[in-house]
């Protein structure tokens, strides 16, 4: 299913990939270059730390750091660039990683939660790395219930300080990047409490150390040790004893404190100001998102590179090996991973899109607007970084044995990109807030889940509104609109069947956890209870909107694609996204009567099919990406495996020739 005179055109790839930032990719590779940036492997713990912030030294001699800052503090008001320059540095993880803390979680906090004299003081400290920092978030007690936090940060008004304070382990911050070796101040999420009353979670700036390294009275620096993988990243454990700082240190933006102690915020409610103060922070969720897609991608660029050359078995008859990705089942492993990681790579720059235009005030977002991004993020970032986990342990056995080797990279991108999916957010919790999300919705329109015969039929009428289109909308409505129906004859590859098949699969979802919900509810049970007991339906609802969310995504991208050989392979790429997805669920398909058992089995020919189409241009598109031979290090992807086998060829001829 894929023609056979379609071809990769390089350019019009590259600047459908590159995007809106094209400058910044292109700048990273420009930058990222030589053995100051080449991967290693072997160093030890203390040495890939010393290497790692080398490096983010030099990073902070160029226009990087200041891309996501405001102008008046030495940036560039681009937020969506300093996303992108995040998920460039897949040469080393670690540095990706330092990088964000430092720009993305230290500065951004500060530039989030604070005003312009924390601004004025500390951002360009922070841009020029003059001032290291630290984001002191999770505790050994609370991870993703950051709302219970169990630090203190108590004010004296008689000396007009917050004493913070650590009351027990379970308190302690736990993980902390830049805390174990570089940071010298954090901003600490504590509970404020003012004249006896405790405000809820609030952000602080903190000292930790001096310049020396020595830490600051009071506070208790641990190293968290080695790690399964980011060992150039200097995690580490803060404990606090009755530190105290002034009443400026705190991030006041949504919360302030007078001297006399008065407490006053612009967000009356609690919780919504806690969420609101979160929901500015959904930048580092953002990025994880984006960076874990380019180790995907760099994992997908080393694999079909080798299976493109590698040969294994002979072919019969004809006395020569079988190249590995001529095999179905290999072509079967690899290649929808890679279709995959085209589509979530246009939902997530969609994604820095809507991020960036919301933050720099040209699309300015209203309270639903802004839960919608946050949901986004958290649905993306779960599905981007379960992805990197199983795709990057796909392309590991993939290699064989090769593949094993720590020089051809990718037990370390294994390594370093497992925690992706329980940092910023543990994938199960953030898939679930999204299943909330929708839910919340559909509350908000009618005030309760009441079961109730019409409640059914005005259910349906919302969920047509919740289903929104979230790109190129007027090109999915029209193929929507033209789509035949869920029958037989339904075309496997009409692109409007297959949008409102996975819509349909959605609205099904939800609409189903909400009647569930209703009746549960109608029996007056614990809210906890009914809530867990149907966590199997809500992260289903979660992953059927992602998945459509991201099929969408890809449309829109074509969309934007010139005619040509470029768009046709597209084309087909899209179409094997979405009947993997597909043949994945069958069961779900099945069970719902959405496809026969016949229409399962051709989902399943369908996929096989564009598979072996897609064959002759895997490597070309997985060269789209514009990873840099250096950067992938691998020496079974930059020719060693073809070097070998002529070695091996000369071998034979010589032998050949003596025994003549």
């Amino acid at each position: 299913m894929t023609d056979r005179n379609a071809r990769v055109d390089d350019a019009v790839l590259r600047e459908l990939l590159d995007g809106r930032w094209a400058r910044v990719r292109q700048h990273a590779r420009d930058m990222v270059r030589g053995d100051r940036f080449a991967p290693v492997t072997g160093l030890s713990m203390a040495d890939h730390r010393e290497r790692v912030m080398d490096q983010l030294t030099a990073i902070a001699e160029t226009e990087v750091p200041g891309y996501g800052f405001p102008s008046a503090c030495g940036g560039a008001d681009d937020v969506g660039a300093s996303v992108v320059a995040f998920e460039m540095l897949v040469c080393d993880l670690s540095l990706m990683v330092k990088v964000g803390v430092q720009w993305g979680l230290f500065g951004g906090a500060i530039h989030a939660l604070g005003t312009e004299r924390h601004h004025t003081e500390y951002l360009p400290q922070v841009i020029s790395l003059e001032l290291p920092g630290c984001f002191a978030m999770t505790e050994t007690g609370h991870g993703s219930d950051v709302q219970r936090l169990r630090t203190t940060a108590t004010y004296d008004a008689d000396t007009e300080e917050f004493v913070i304070h650590t009351p027990d382990e379970a308190a302690r911050k736990d993980y902390i990047g830049n805390a174990a070796r570089d940071g010298r101040m954090a901003v600490v999420f504590a509970q404020l409490v003012t004249q006896g009353e405790n405000h809820g979670v609030h952000a602080l700036l903190v000292p930790i150390r001096y310049a020396s390294g020595s830490p600051r009275p009071g506070v208790r620096i641990e190293d968290c040790g080695p790690k399964a993988g980011l060992n150039g990243v200097d995690n580490g454990r803060l404990w606090f004893d009755q530190v105290r700082v002034p009443r400026t240190a705190l991030l006041d933006r949504y919360g302030a404190v007078a001297r006399d102690g008065t407490y006053t915020s612009p967000i009356d409610n609690p919780n919504r100001r806690f969420f609101t103060m979160l929901g500015t922070l959904v930048r580092g969720r953002i990025s994880v998102a984006g960076g874990s897609g380019t180790a995907t991608k760099a994992a997908l660029s080393i694999a079909l590179r080798y299976a493109d050359t590698r040969c294994q078995f002979e072919r019969s008859g004809t006395g020569e090996e079988v190249v590995l990705l001529d095999y179905l089942a290999h072509q079967r492993r690899l290649l929808p991973a890679l279709a995959r990681t085209f589509a979530l790579h246009f939902a997530q720059e969609e994604l820095v899109s809507a991020l960036h235009d919301s933050q720099t005030g040209r699309v300015p977002l209203d309270e639903r607007g802004q839960r919608e991004l946050e949901s986004r993020a958290a649905g993306l970032k779960a599905v981007a970084t379960w992805h990197a986990t199983r795709t990057i342990q796909t392309c590991r056995e993939a290699c064989g044995g090769a593949g094993y080797l720590a020089e051809n990279r990718l037990p370390q991108l294994k390594a370093d990109t497992d925690v992706f999916t329980t940092f910023e957010g543990d994938n199960t919790v953030l898939l679930q807030l999204v299943a909330k999300g929708l839910l919340t919705d559909y509350r908000e329109a009618f005030g309760d889940l009441d079961p109730l015969p019409m409640a059914r039929l005005v259910a349906k009428q919302f969920l047509g509104a919740v289903i929104e289109r979230t790109a190129a909308r007027s090109v999915i409505e029209r193929l929507v609109s033209a789509a035949p129906g869920r029958g037989e004859e339904a075309d496997l590859y009409d692109r409007g069947w297959q949008l409102a098949l996975l819509e349909d699969r959605e609205k099904h979802i939800i609409e189903g956890l909400a009647r569930r919900l209703r009746r549960a509810g109608a029996e007056d049970t614990d809210a906890f209870e009914v809530f867990n007991s149907a966590q199997d339906h809500v992260l289903a609802a979660g992953r059927a909107h992602v998945d459509r969310v991201v099929l969408e995504a890809f449309v829109a991208a074509i969309d934007r694609c010139p005619e040509g050989g470029t768009r046709v392979l597209l084309d087909r790429l899209c179409d094997l996204y979405v009947l993997s997805i597909v043949d994945e669920d069958r069961a779900w398909f099945l069970e719902h009567e959405r496809l026969s058992a016949s229409r399962a089995k051709a989902v399943t020919q369908a996929v096989n099919t564009l598979c072996q189409g897609l064959r002759p241009h895997a490597v070309d598109l997985v060269e789209g990406f514009g990873l840099l031979d250096e950067w992938l290090a691998a020496p079974i992807a930059l020719g060693a495996e073809t070097a070998r086998q002529e070695t091996q060829r000369r071998a034979v001829g010589m032998e050949d020739a003596l025994r003549r």
